[in-house]
Order: structure tokens, then sequence, then C-alpha cells
């Protein structure tokens, strides 16, 4: 481990996934992740999850005096509530329905836990420590198996009254379009995320369209990128939808917020030069004209340790500076 100085201020971060379980030592000046580890995120239930998060915490702070850690950072899907730190529910795992998680990881370990959604936490670490930085109203939107992101309005993340603002994927861009996993008809999850563009290929293969695609077992948006690029005209054509859908739905972000600045991040926008140009030319067919004035959209900074950081923004933000 990194040596230590003897009054330096600390905070443990938390990524909770459904698939894999990331933790970090980490502090609020460059380089801000001290020590890391990464683990499956345990399946069995809420209470495997929590003890595996205080043992993982452990690890990664042993030989730091707890007098130095200040607080622990969780960012994790939701629905949840950040003021109660509570999770309503977590699809991707057995047994999530009203978990005290902030409580019970703050009782493990002996130290005030905040808890927030985990778009609301990247969107809260690319404002402070990446491509959101100068900004003071902007949006983060996450493209990647589903979508999701966070708003921050004059500096401050938008919460709403129950915590449950800014569901990005789940505003409607298709009024009478396909039913959504979370009930709703044509969100913007639905036509625009990895799994939409998968779906989207599948059933063109399946209707008998010609791609270079057909005869895999399994279609994934990684592979219809790849067919994209090789020029294959389906592929493309998958990804230009893709990218209308998502002008659809930042055209209604920019009417409704004003932001100065949208990031996008995610796995899918690896993809983005093949999207970029039909997001773009919806975007401009569509915003009225004043919303597009010192406007920019641009990728996110912070990459696979959005979350870890993003904790840490969290703490600083609920904290202050001085943690």
């Amino acid at each position: 481990m990194t040596s230590l100085k003897p009054l330096e201020q600390f905070v443990l971060c938390v990524d909770l996934g459904g698939t894999q379980l990331r933790v970090a030592l980490c502090k609020p000046s460059p380089p801000w992740i001290v020590h890391r580890a990464a683990e499956p995120t345990a399946k069995s239930s809420p209470e495997a999850v929590i003890s595996q998060i205080a043992r993982m915490c452990r690890a990664v702070s042993k030989g730091v005096p707890s007098s130095q850690i200040k607080a622990v950072g969780i960012g994790s899907p939701g629905p949840l509530n950040p003021s109660t730190g509570i999770v309503y529910d977590m699809p991707n795992l057995p047994g999530w329905r009203d978990v005290p998680l902030a409580e019970m990881v703050s009782t493990e370990l002996g130290i005030r836990t905040l808890l927030n959604n985990d778009a609301n936490v990247a969107a809260l670490g690319e404002y402070r420590f990446g491509a959101g930085r100068g900004t003071r109203d902007m949006i983060y939107i996450t493209v990647s198996t589903g979508i999701g992101g966070g708003v921050i309005v004059d500096g401050r993340l938008l919460q709403g009254a129950r915590g449950l603002a800014a569901e990005i994927g789940h505003h409607t861009v298709e009024a009478h379009g396909i039913r959504c996993k979370c009930g709703n008809v044509g969100c913007l999850e639905a036509y625009a995320s990895g799994t939409a563009i998968a779906r989207m290929a599948t059933e063109a293969i399946e209707s008998g369209r010609e791609t270079v695609l057909s005869g895999r077992p399994a279609v994934t948006a990684k592979d219809v990128a790849e067919a994209a690029r090789s020029g294959d005209a389906l592929s493309l054509e998958i990804m230009h939808t893709a990218g209308f859908y998502l002008g659809v739905g930042i055209v209604n972000l920019l009417h409704i917020f004003n932001p100065s600045r949208i990031i996008l991040g995610g796995s899918v926008t690896k993809s983005f030069d093949l999207f970029k140009g039909s997001m773009w030319t919806t975007i401009r067919e569509r915003a009225w004209a004043p919303y597009l004035e010192d406007f920019d959209i641009v990728l996110a900074e912070l990459g696979d340790d959005v979350g870890l950081i993003g904790a840490m923004a969290l703490i600083l933000e609920k904290l202050g500076e001085g943690v």
C-alpha cells in the first residue's frame, strides 16, 4: 500500500453492481484512489453483500487508523432513497426489498455511510473530477446495458422528493412504443441502450434481413458495432436508429433542464462515432436554437473508476471538503 501521511484524511468508496463489487480507499486529492479491490458480487442475500462490502473495506484500509477514515460512500443500483439510505429494490440481486443498506454498512464498520443511486454518483464524479469540471448545469448519461443518469442544477445534484429524480432512461421517447422492463412504454432505454441495440438486431435477423450477424447464437451490441464498422448495412441502420432516439431523449432533457453540457458514458459510447451523426442531426432538427448556444456533448473522462470517484464526490458534497 502507498505510504500514508500522519494527518491525511480518507474515505471508503463502494461501487455496488449486480455483477461486480468494487471498493477503494480514496483521498480528496490526486491520485484519488490509494488502494482498491474488486470481486464478483455475492448473490445469496443482502446480508452476504453487506458482509462482503465490510470485509473488502477493511482490506483496502488495512493499516489506516479509523480516525483518518471519515465516511463510506456507496453508489448502488436503485430505486433507492438517499435520505434514508434504503434500497427499495435491486432487480439483478435476490432479496433486495426495502434494505437499509447505509445503516447496515455503518453498523458493520462503525463509520458514517452515505448512499446514492449509482448514476447520480457517477454524475457527481464527472462533475467534480471529470468532464463536467467548469460547469454549473450539466447532465450525465450512461448508455450501457441500460440507460441511467444524473442531473446537476446550479452546482447541486437534483434528487427529487424521495431521491428518485432523473431516471433518464425511463422517460418516454416513443409514445406508442414497446414496453420497457420497468413497465413503462417507449422508454429511452428500450430504444437506445446496449440491450435495445441487440434486440433490434435479433428482431431484424428473425424477420429475414440480410446481415453478417445471421447465424450467431446471441447477438450483442458489441457485435452490432463491429459489424457496422465492417460496413454491414443493417448494423449501420441500427446504430443510426439508436442515435436518433438518444437525440430525441437529449432534446427533451435540453428543454426541461437547459444544461450547458451533457456527458455521455457507459460501454455503448465506445461506439460513439457510429451514432454521433444521427444523434446530433436529431438534436439540431428538434431543439429550439437558444438551447444549443454554448452547449456541448462530450464523452466521460473517468472510465471504469467513475463509480468509485463518484462515491468520494458524494461524501465531499455531503460533508464538505475537509473530510
